[in-house]
Protein backbone atom coordinates (compact mmCIF):
# COMPACT_ATOMS: atom_id res chain seq x y z
CA UNK A 1 0.00 0.00 0.00
CA UNK A 2 1.52 3.37 -1.00
CA UNK A 3 2.36 5.26 2.34
CA UNK A 4 0.61 8.63 0.58
CA UNK A 5 -2.54 6.54 0.15
CA UNK A 6 -5.21 7.13 2.89
CA UNK A 7 -6.39 3.69 4.84
CA UNK A 8 -10.07 2.42 4.82
CA UNK A 9 -10.47 4.34 8.02
CA UNK A 10 -9.27 7.86 6.51
CA UNK A 11 -11.91 7.19 3.82
CA UNK A 12 -14.56 6.46 5.33
CA UNK A 13 -14.15 9.14 7.94
CA UNK A 14 -13.69 11.59 4.10
CA UNK A 15 -17.82 10.26 3.31
CA UNK A 16 -19.36 10.68 6.92
CA UNK A 17 -18.11 14.15 6.36
CA UNK A 18 -18.68 15.03 3.35
CA UNK A 19 -22.37 13.46 4.34
CA UNK A 20 -22.38 15.62 7.40
CA UNK A 21 -21.64 18.84 5.17
CA UNK A 22 -24.41 17.81 3.10
CA UNK A 23 -27.17 17.51 5.30
CA UNK A 24 -25.78 20.80 6.80
CA UNK A 25 -25.71 22.96 3.05
CA UNK A 26 -28.83 21.32 2.40
CA UNK A 27 -31.18 22.56 5.33
CA UNK A 28 -29.61 25.98 5.11
CA UNK A 29 -30.54 26.12 1.01
CA UNK A 30 -33.79 25.10 2.29
CA UNK A 31 -35.05 27.57 4.84
CA UNK A 32 -32.98 29.86 2.49
CA UNK A 33 -33.81 29.58 -0.88
CA UNK A 34 -36.16 26.41 -1.44
CA UNK A 35 -35.59 23.07 -3.29
CA UNK A 36 -36.29 22.31 -6.63
CA UNK A 37 -40.14 23.13 -6.99
CA UNK A 38 -40.15 23.43 -2.93
CA UNK A 39 -39.97 27.25 -2.08
CA UNK A 40 -38.28 28.47 1.08
CA UNK A 41 -39.01 29.25 4.31
CA UNK A 42 -40.10 33.15 4.06
CA UNK A 43 -42.23 32.75 0.82
CA UNK A 44 -43.98 29.46 2.19
CA UNK A 45 -45.43 31.47 5.37
CA UNK A 46 -46.04 34.33 3.60
CA UNK A 47 -48.21 32.66 1.32
CA UNK A 48 -49.79 30.48 4.15
CA UNK A 49 -50.51 34.27 6.41
CA UNK A 50 -52.21 35.09 2.76
CA UNK A 51 -54.55 32.52 3.26
CA UNK A 52 -56.00 33.71 6.18
CA UNK A 53 -59.81 34.35 6.58
CA UNK A 54 -60.79 37.65 7.37
CA UNK A 55 -62.70 36.40 11.00
CA UNK A 56 -58.90 35.34 11.63
CA UNK A 57 -57.76 38.78 11.39
CA UNK A 58 -56.28 38.45 8.10
CA UNK A 59 -53.18 40.14 7.30
CA UNK A 60 -54.38 41.03 3.79
CA UNK A 61 -56.99 43.44 4.71
CA UNK A 62 -54.60 45.06 7.67
CA UNK A 63 -53.41 47.06 4.34
CA UNK A 64 -49.35 48.68 4.54
CA UNK A 65 -46.78 47.51 2.55
CA UNK A 66 -43.93 45.28 3.63
CA UNK A 67 -44.07 41.60 4.89
CA UNK A 68 -47.30 39.77 6.20
CA UNK A 69 -45.75 38.18 9.03
CA UNK A 70 -45.96 42.12 10.41
CA UNK A 71 -48.98 43.17 9.91
CA UNK A 72 -50.56 39.95 11.36
CA UNK A 73 -51.60 39.96 14.96
CA UNK A 74 -50.03 37.03 17.42
CA UNK A 75 -53.05 34.79 17.52
CA UNK A 76 -53.04 34.92 13.62
CA UNK A 77 -49.83 33.63 13.56
CA UNK A 78 -50.03 30.66 15.91
CA UNK A 79 -53.04 29.53 14.23
CA UNK A 80 -50.55 29.64 11.07
CA UNK A 81 -48.25 28.24 12.53
CA UNK A 82 -50.30 25.31 14.09
CA UNK A 83 -51.56 25.00 10.49
CA UNK A 84 -48.02 24.51 9.05
CA UNK A 85 -47.06 21.79 11.57
CA UNK A 86 -50.63 19.94 10.56
CA UNK A 87 -49.67 20.61 6.92
CA UNK A 88 -45.86 19.68 7.33
CA UNK A 89 -46.93 16.49 9.15
CA UNK A 90 -49.46 15.33 6.02
CA UNK A 91 -46.94 15.78 3.44
CA UNK A 92 -44.58 14.06 5.49
CA UNK A 93 -46.53 11.12 5.93
CA UNK A 94 -47.22 11.34 2.22
CA UNK A 95 -43.52 11.17 1.67
CA UNK A 96 -42.79 7.91 3.73
CA UNK A 97 -46.18 6.08 2.29
CA UNK A 98 -45.00 6.41 -1.40
CA UNK A 99 -41.57 6.17 -1.23
CA UNK A 100 -41.95 2.74 0.96
CA UNK A 101 -44.80 1.30 -1.38
CA UNK A 102 -42.09 -0.83 -3.84
CA UNK A 103 -40.51 -2.64 -0.82
CA UNK A 104 -37.04 -4.34 -1.77
CA UNK A 105 -36.97 -3.70 -5.46
CA UNK A 106 -37.49 0.18 -5.36
CA UNK A 107 -35.52 0.79 -2.63
CA UNK A 108 -32.00 1.74 -4.16
CA UNK A 109 -33.99 4.87 -5.55
CA UNK A 110 -36.86 5.78 -2.95
CA UNK A 111 -34.85 5.28 -0.12
CA UNK A 112 -32.39 8.76 -0.64
CA UNK A 113 -35.66 9.89 -1.80
CA UNK A 114 -37.58 9.65 1.33
CA UNK A 115 -34.40 10.89 3.47
CA UNK A 116 -33.65 14.10 1.38
CA UNK A 117 -38.27 14.72 1.04
CA UNK A 118 -38.52 14.24 5.16
CA UNK A 119 -35.04 16.76 5.32
CA UNK A 120 -36.56 19.09 3.26
CA UNK A 121 -39.92 19.64 4.85
CA UNK A 122 -38.39 19.76 8.78
CA UNK A 123 -36.22 22.28 7.72
CA UNK A 124 -38.47 24.37 6.02
CA UNK A 125 -41.44 24.44 8.71
CA UNK A 126 -38.67 25.00 11.37
CA UNK A 127 -37.30 28.02 9.12
CA UNK A 128 -40.93 29.40 8.58
CA UNK A 129 -42.04 28.52 12.22
CA UNK A 130 -38.73 30.92 13.61
CA UNK A 131 -39.40 33.71 10.66
CA UNK A 132 -43.20 33.52 12.24
CA UNK A 133 -41.58 34.07 15.13
CA UNK A 134 -39.69 37.08 14.36
CA UNK A 135 -36.54 35.72 14.46
CA UNK A 136 -33.92 36.68 11.32
CA UNK A 137 -33.38 33.10 9.48
CA UNK A 138 -30.60 34.97 7.22
CA UNK A 139 -28.61 35.43 10.50
CA UNK A 140 -25.78 32.29 11.02
CA UNK A 141 -26.86 32.31 14.60
CA UNK A 142 -30.24 31.42 13.79
CA UNK A 143 -29.74 28.88 11.15
CA UNK A 144 -27.04 26.92 12.99
CA UNK A 145 -30.39 26.84 15.79
CA UNK A 146 -32.53 26.10 13.04
CA UNK A 147 -30.71 23.49 11.54
CA UNK A 148 -30.30 21.73 15.51
CA UNK A 149 -33.79 22.23 16.03
CA UNK A 150 -34.58 20.24 12.40
CA UNK A 151 -32.28 17.26 13.78
CA UNK A 152 -34.59 17.12 16.58
CA UNK A 153 -32.29 18.83 18.96
CA UNK A 154 -33.01 21.61 22.13
CA UNK A 155 -31.32 24.78 22.54
CA UNK A 156 -30.97 24.32 25.87
CA UNK A 157 -29.27 21.12 26.31
CA UNK A 158 -27.23 21.84 23.23
CA UNK A 159 -25.83 24.81 25.01
CA UNK A 160 -24.99 23.19 28.20
CA UNK A 161 -23.26 20.68 26.43
CA UNK A 162 -21.33 23.35 25.00
CA UNK A 163 -20.33 24.41 28.63
CA UNK A 164 -22.54 27.63 27.98
CA UNK A 165 -25.18 28.26 30.79
CA UNK A 166 -28.16 29.53 30.04
CA UNK A 167 -31.58 29.68 32.78
CA UNK A 168 -34.58 27.93 31.63
CA UNK A 169 -35.78 30.06 29.19
CA UNK A 170 -33.62 30.43 25.53
CA UNK A 171 -34.25 33.94 24.33
CA UNK A 172 -33.45 35.78 20.44
CA UNK A 173 -31.02 38.06 22.56
CA UNK A 174 -29.51 35.00 23.84
CA UNK A 175 -29.11 33.12 20.97
CA UNK A 176 -27.28 35.70 19.54
CA UNK A 177 -24.93 36.44 22.16
CA UNK A 178 -23.53 32.70 21.94
CA UNK A 179 -19.89 33.37 20.67
CA UNK A 180 -18.79 32.40 17.24
CA UNK A 181 -16.60 29.42 18.96
CA UNK A 182 -19.52 28.01 20.34
CA UNK A 183 -21.68 28.23 17.04
CA UNK A 184 -18.99 26.03 15.67
CA UNK A 185 -18.36 23.66 18.22
CA UNK A 186 -22.74 22.93 17.91
CA UNK A 187 -22.53 22.80 14.27
CA UNK A 188 -19.95 20.15 14.10
CA UNK A 189 -22.71 18.70 16.61
CA UNK A 190 -25.55 19.33 14.53
CA UNK A 191 -24.32 17.52 11.41
CA UNK A 192 -23.37 14.85 12.92
CA UNK A 193 -27.31 14.77 14.92
CA UNK A 194 -28.66 15.27 11.07
CA UNK A 195 -26.88 12.34 9.72
CA UNK A 196 -28.41 10.22 12.61
CA UNK A 197 -31.77 11.55 12.35
CA UNK A 198 -32.12 11.36 8.67
CA UNK A 199 -29.59 8.50 7.94
CA UNK A 200 -27.88 6.46 10.05
CA UNK A 201 -31.34 5.99 12.61
CA UNK A 202 -33.62 5.51 9.16
CA UNK A 203 -31.77 2.05 8.53
CA UNK A 204 -33.54 0.74 11.52
CA UNK A 205 -36.95 0.83 9.05
CA UNK A 206 -35.17 -0.49 5.78
CA UNK A 207 -36.23 -4.23 6.71
CA UNK A 208 -39.69 -3.03 7.42
CA UNK A 209 -40.04 -0.74 3.90
CA UNK A 210 -38.55 -4.25 2.21
CA UNK A 211 -42.05 -5.47 2.40
CA UNK A 212 -44.16 -3.44 -0.37
CA UNK A 213 -47.73 -1.88 1.04
CA UNK A 214 -46.53 -2.26 4.99
CA UNK A 215 -43.28 -0.57 4.19
CA UNK A 216 -45.27 2.16 3.09
CA UNK A 217 -47.52 2.20 6.31
CA UNK A 218 -44.90 2.46 8.30
CA UNK A 219 -42.45 5.29 6.66
CA UNK A 220 -45.67 6.90 6.86
CA UNK A 221 -45.68 6.61 10.76
CA UNK A 222 -42.48 7.35 11.31
CA UNK A 223 -41.97 10.73 8.90
CA UNK A 224 -45.23 12.25 10.43
CA UNK A 225 -43.81 10.97 14.00
CA UNK A 226 -40.69 12.63 13.56
CA UNK A 227 -42.11 15.90 11.57
CA UNK A 228 -44.45 16.37 14.81
CA UNK A 229 -41.84 16.11 16.79
CA UNK A 230 -39.75 18.96 14.86
CA UNK A 231 -42.66 21.26 14.62
CA UNK A 232 -42.72 20.77 18.69
CA UNK A 233 -39.10 21.53 19.24
CA UNK A 234 -39.12 24.61 16.66
CA UNK A 235 -41.95 26.08 18.62
CA UNK A 236 -40.13 25.65 21.85
CA UNK A 237 -36.66 26.47 20.89
CA UNK A 238 -38.38 29.80 19.25
CA UNK A 239 -40.14 31.48 21.47
CA UNK A 240 -42.90 34.17 20.59
CA UNK A 241 -41.80 36.37 22.75
CA UNK A 242 -38.54 38.09 21.63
Amino acid sequence: MDANEPDAGEQGEGVSNAVVRFFQDTTVKVIRDGVGPITGSIPYAEARLSKTSPEEGSPAIAGGDGPLRDQASEAAIERVIDRLIMESVATASTNGFVTGLGGFMTMPLTLPANIAGALVINARLVGSIAYLRGYDISDPHVQTFITLTTAGGTLASTLHGVGVKVGTKVTAQMIKAVPIAVIRKINERVGFMLLAKYGTQRSAITLAKGIPIAGGLVGAGVDAALTALVGRAAKANFPASI
